[in-house]
């Protein structure tokens, strides 16, 4: 393959700008498998898929062989979308109605792409003892395709020694990129709160138990649990997504059932936030009547990234950038499920910046009008490419 600069910047440019028409949600990413499978074996990487889930995990085989000397290091990518509309009108827009690639998986797919294709250009593999892995996982969004893929062994043969990723950024300006020092982002515990009440006309009131009412009591209580209960010099955040109950208006309805999140960073403040809530229910109950069942589920673990491959980012960063324009950011109260993977063996993830305010690209994550300016994708892979390198000059 050519090593052009321009060559190269306009093929991971319509890379991602295929993966961006055609998203799909979380665990039906078969275009998307496919497309990546083609790419990963036109560079004759060793492609493995799955009978029973999306997503993809190749490898690259360095020549010289020292199996005493070998070591691996894998990039890890998420590939899903979001259920959500597009509004952003340009050539790439989604034809998929109701699904957006709004958080930049398909950036993060095109970069590290990016990375296999300049491995093969550039001849790495001639220089170096041991492998070179590449993780297109599916369902980050929600939360589990990184448990799934561990488990049908994707850092195993061969045992991943380092793992790194990256993800798109919209606080920061595309050209500047953020690392982490150690903690990154905040551990994710979803939450179903089920409250039953007793339905009845909506005439007589009195005759029932009004689930809303106690739903209503939740949701505006929520703000008082972290001032009342956490250290101020804590954080955390706990967000409400939907709340559904009823199909009339003239009828009380049976329950109501909410759901949202709990992010934190802290396990005895995660602990506080589970007991507040607990206690924030049994009250609501006794004053109401109601009968509520709180299930929290565990989610993304606390994001630890290693000390040392957040350095070795840096200065990845550095050599490609210059160091005035690599930020070390504070953690995030976002959340990853790349942590079940650096839980596993050493691992850390950075942000890619994304946004152009001169060309009106700078709306967040998960919004309908997301945009990245298309510049990240050669710096996003020249970065990692770079870590790669340094990875394998390492003793």
């Amino acid at each position: 393959m050519s090593t052009s600069k321009n060559e190269f910047k306009e093929w991971i440019v319509n890379l991602r700008n295929d993966f961006h028409k055609h998203p799909e949600v979380s665990g039906n990413e078969k275009r998307t498998t496919q497309q990546i499978c083609e790419v990963l074996k036109s560079l004759d990487a060793q492609v493995q898929t799955f009978a029973d889930m999306t997503g993809v995990v190749a490898v690259l085989q360095g020549e010289k062989q020292d199996p005493k000397k070998s070591k691996t290091i894998a990039l890890r990518a998420d590939i899903d979308a979001l259920p959500i509309q597009e509004m952003v009108n340009k050539g790439n827009k989604s034809i998929n109605a109701g699904v957006m690639h709004a958080c930049g998986h398909d950036a993060n797919t095109a970069i590290v792409l990016g990375v296999a294709r300049k491995i093969k250009d550039t001849g790495l593999l001639k220089k170096i003892n041991g492998s070179i892995k590449f993780i297109f996982q599916p369902s980050e969004e929600k939360l589990g395709g990184a448990k799934a893929m561990i488990e049908r062994g994707v850092l195993e043969n061969p045992r991943v020694d380092q793992i790194i990723a990256g993800h798109m950024d919209p606080n920061l300006s595309v050209g500047t990129v953020g690392v982490f020092s150690h903690v990154g982002h905040a551990a994710s515990d979803p939450f179903e709160l089920v409250i039953k009440g007793k339905g009845t006309h909506g005439a007589r009131p009195h005759q029932g138990i009004n689930p809303i009412t106690g739903a209503g009591i939740f949701v505006t209580s929520l703000d008082s649990i972290i001032p009342r209960h956490i250290n101020p010099a804590q954080s955390a955040v706990i967000s409400v997504g939907t709340c559904h109950s009823g199909d009339a208006g003239n009828v009380i309805p049976e329950q109501a059932i909410i759901t949202g999140s709990i992010r934190t960073h802290n396990e005895d403040v995660r602990n506080q936030i589970f007991k507040a809530l607990e206690n924030l229910i049994l009250g609501i109950d006794k004053m109401l009547g109601t009968r509520s069942e709180l299930n929290i589920k565990p989610g993304a673990p606390l994001g630890v990234n290693d000390r040392e491959i957040c350095k070795s980012l840096y200065t990845a960063s550095a050599d490609v950038l210059g160091k005035e324009r690599v930020k070390v950011l504070p953690f995030i109260m976002g959340s990853e499920d790349f942590y079940y993977f650096a839980q596993k063996c050493p691992g850390a993830i950075m942000r890619f910046g994304c946004s152009s305010q001169e060309n009106n690209i700078n709306h967040p994550l998960h919004s309908p009008y997301f945009d990245l300016h298309e510049d990240v994708l050669e710096i996003g892979a020249d970065i990692l490419f770079k870590s790669v390198e340094n990875f394998f000059k390492t003793k």
